[in-house]
């Protein structure tokens, strides 16, 4: 059966493969089905055993950009901070991946003791991008002209939008723009326990980029959103902010920047994408934008 956050428009010759993808994999690794399946929106995950009852995990992706390079990321860090590349065969987006513990997330961690882990994590993942995965200012000029295209579509404040079309611009001819290995969407959720005795959290579902580490923040921002006072949002955000900014010794106004870009890019997506998901979506991401201005 194929789990419903899988089930999205454009996908159905996928869908349509993956149960015998799924068995392929299964048979030529030789692996043994060690659990109920799991699923978020872009990935397949089945709990399995390797020949020699080692508990792992067989990821299978939808083919997107975001997944092109996952693998080239896990076989840098090599289980430093992440969980361990087992086999990977790129072309099917399949991944054999060391077993965490998905009932163990930072998500339920109190918030400090989540962020200071995460904190721990980013040196240890910061490293020198491999020369194949994809470039930030890339992206980000793309963005900034993406962004022009919604300065007229009402979904946040026109000069929000040519604010954050701005700053895109800026980043994408920066060269500290690109450069160091970056998670990219390293949440409170993307952690999990780890099965290691020496290690307690390792990151998971990593969308690299060569980037800039200070580009890493939004994520802790926008989850974990319904944890904010009522009566103080703004200040709880830039707690947020300053936590990381001073555990990290990042230049804050370069971070506040990139949490603005972000966001317009959520409210970006969806515009072009028509898709308003619940829990205020928009509102969040323009609340935490606002925030983030000076």
């Amino acid at each position: 059966m194929i789990p419903d956050s899988l089930r999205m428009p454009g996908r159905d010759d996928w869908l349509a493969r993956l149960p015998r993808l799924r068995d392929d994999l299964l048979a030529e690794w030789g692996l043994r089905v060690d659990g109920a399946a799991m699923a978020g929106a872009c990935a397949l995950v089945v709990p399995v055993r390797t020949a020699d009852g080692t508990p792992a995990a067989l990821k299978i992706s939808w083919p997107h950009w975001e997944a092109d390079t996952e693998h080239l990321a896990l076989r840098d860090w090599n289980g430093d901070g992440a969980v361990r590349l087992l086999r990977a065969d790129p072309r099917r987006y399949a991944l054999l991946l060391e077993r965490a513990d998905p009932a163990r997330t930072l998500t339920e961690v109190p918030l400090d003791r989540a962020l200071a882990v995460i904190t721990g994590l980013y040196p240890r993942l910061h490293r020198p991008a491999p020369p194949n995965v994809r470039r930030l200012s890339e992206v980000t000029a793309g963005w900034a002209t993406r962004l022009d295209g919604i300065r007229n579509s009402g979904a946040a404040p026109r000069r929000l939008i040519e604010h954050a079309a701005s700053l895109a611009r800026d980043f994408a001819s920066d060269p500290a723009t690109d450069g160091a290995l970056i998670h990219s969407d390293l949440h409170y959720a993307n952690v999990l326990g780890s099965l290691r005795e020496d290690e307690p959290w390792l990151a998971i579902d990593p969308k690299p980029l060569s980037g800039d580490s200070t580009y890493e923040v939004a994520p802790l921002l926008w989850n974990r959103f319904d944890e904010y006072p009522a009566d103080r949002i703004r200040d709880g955000i830039l707690d947020r902010i300053w936590t990381v900014v001073d555990a990290m010794e990042w230049d804050e106004d370069r971070v506040r920047d990139w949490v603005i870009v972000r966001e317009l890019c959520n409210v970006l997506w969806a515009v072009e994408d028509d898709w308003v998901p619940g829990g205020d979506w928009l509102t969040g991401a323009i609340t935490i934008a606002k925030a983030a201005q000076r």
